[in-house]
């Protein structure tokens, strides 16, 4: 999935939307994901959820998140900023 050089709002709707397809196939998540809902006190995802996010996400988007973005990561729309940064981030191929 290729998302450099796409206009913000396009690219941030397809990581949400990559985001959504994640929590739906690999976490039973059957809602609608929004970007404010907190990952643990509204979505109610423990840690394994949250394991299983991270390393779907990554295996998605072909990023590789570390520590500093775990600790920054508590919502939808953080996930979502912390890939658009990564993504905008990756030399273009």
């Amino acid at each position: 999935m290729t998302v450099a050089g796409a206009p913000v709002n396009a690219r941030r709707d397809e990581i949400l939307s990559g985001i959504a397809a994640v929590a739906r196939e690999h976490l039973g998540h059957t809602g609608a994901l929004d970007p404010r809902a907190r990952l643990v006190e509204d979505l109610g995802f423990d840690s394994l959820k949250l394991l299983t996010l991270a390393a779907e996400v990554e295996n998605r988007f072909r990023v590789a998140l570390d520590a500093e973005d775990d600790a920054a990561i508590a919502t939808v729309g953080d996930l979502a900023e912390r890939l658009e940064r990564k993504l905008s981030s990756e030399p273009a191929g």
